[in-house]
C-alpha cells in the first residue's frame, strides 16, 4: 500500500493490523506519532478538519501545491494549531484593568463591593473569574483601599505584598518609593524576607532601599483623594514627580538638590497656587512654558 494511503487510514483510524505494522515501518512513524500524542494532550474541540487544511494551505495560485503525501501531515498541523490556540486562550487569565492617566483620578467597586480610589498614572488589574476564592489585585502606582470583609485580600507590587481582611488603608508604589499607610484595622506588609503589622495611624516606608516603620501620622484618610497631595520627610524629587502626576506637565530643577527631605503640601485644583507651595518654601523661582515648567534658585 501507498505511503500516502497508510497514513490517511491511520488518521481515520481503519488501519488492518497487517496494514498498521507497515504505517510503524515508515520513516517518519515516530514523528507522525508525536504530532498525534500532541493533539491528544491539547483536546481541541471537535473541527472541520477539512476546512482548517483549507484555510492553512490556502496560498497564491503561483504557489506550487504540497503533494499529496504531505497532506496528512498538513492536517495535522492545521488541527494541532487550534488545539493549541484554544488550550492557551482558555488557560489564560481573565484580567479586569483599571487605569488613570495624569490629572485623573477615579473610584472603582471591586466584585465583593471593595472600594479603590485611583490616583494619578495608576494601573490596578484583578481577575474576575477566580475572585471569589482569591481576593488579589495588582497594584502599580497608588491607591487607596476600602475592603469589604471576607476572605483574606492582598494588594500585589513590584516591592512588596498588603494583606489583609477588612479595613481602610493607602499603597503607593512608584520607582524609588513603597509606601503604606493604614486607616483602620490591622495591615500586613510584606517586603523581601521580612513582614511588619501596621495599626490605625502608623506609615511603613521604604525609600531608596532605606526601611521606615510604624511612623505615626493622625490622619483619617490619605489628603489627595481630596484634591491634595502632602509629604512628610520625603525628597523635593517625590514632591515633583507628583506635581507632574496631577498636572500632567513636565518640571526641569536647574542647579537644585532634589535630594533635599521637605514635608509639606500643595493643591490639585490651581497650578499657580501649587507651584507657590513647592517654590516659596525653598526660596525658588519657576517659569511656565507651555507644558513644562523650569524650577531654579532665587
Amino acid at each position: 500500500m501507498k505511503r500516502e494511503d497508510l497514513i490517511q487510514k491511520w488518521l481515520d483510524h481503519s488501519l488492518t493490523p497487517k496494514e498498521l505494522e507497515a504505517f510503524k515501518q515508515l520513516e517518519d512513524y515516530e514523528e507522525l506519532t508525536k504530532m498525534h500524542s500532541a493533539l491528544q494532550y491539547f483536546k481541541a474541540p471537535e473541527v472541520d478538519v477539512d476546512a482548517a487544511y483549507n484555510t492553512v494551505t490556502t496560498t497564491k495560485k503561483e504557489t506550487p501545491k504540497p503533494t499529496s503525501w504531505f497532506k496528512p501531515l498538513l492536517k495535522i498541523a492545521a488541527i494541532l494549531v487550534i488545539g493549541f490556540g484554544t488550550y492557551m486562550y482558555a488557560t489564560l487569565p481573565t484580567l479586569t484593568t483599571h487605569d488613570t492617566v495624569a490629572a485623573n483620578k477615579t473610584l472603582i467597586k471591586l466584585p465583593d463591593t471593595s472600594e479603590v480610589s485611583l490616583n494619578a498614572v495608576t494601573s490596578l488589574s484583578y481577575d474576575k473569574d477566580s475572585w471569589e476564592e482569591k481576593r488579589e489585585v495588582n497594584l502599580n502606582g497608588e491607591a487607596y483601599f476600602k475592603v469589604a470583609k471576607g476572605k483574606t485580600f492582598s494588594v500585589i507590587t513590584d516591592d512588596g505584598v498588603v494583606t489583609v481582611l477588612g479595613t481602610e488603608f493607602n499603597v503607593k508604589q512608584r520607582n524609588d518609593i513603597f509606601e503604606v499607610f493604614c486607616y483602620e484595622g490591622s495591615v500586613k506588609v510584606s517586603h523581601n524576607d521580612t513582614s511588619v503589622i501596621l495599626k490605625p495611624g502608623q506609615r511603613y516606608l521604604i525609600l531608596d532601599g532605606k526601611e521606615f516603620r510604624n511612623e505615626e501620622e493622625n490622619l483619617k484618610e490619605p489628603t489627595w483623594i481630596h484634591n491634595e497631595s502632602s509629604f512628610k520627610s520625603l525628597p523635593l524629587q517625590e514632591v515633583i514627580q507628583e506635581f507632574e502626576r496631577q498636572y500632567n506637565v513636565t518640571i526641569e530643577a536647574q542647579n537644585i538638590d532634589t535630594s533635599e527631605i521637605v514635608t509639606g503640601s500643595f493643591t490639585h485644583a490651581d497650578i499657580n497656587m501649587a507651584l507657590q507651595s513647592i517654590t516659596l518654601p525653598f526660596n525658588l523661582k519657576y517659569q511656565k512654558k507651555q507644558n513644562s515648567i523650569i524650577l531654579k534658585r532665587d
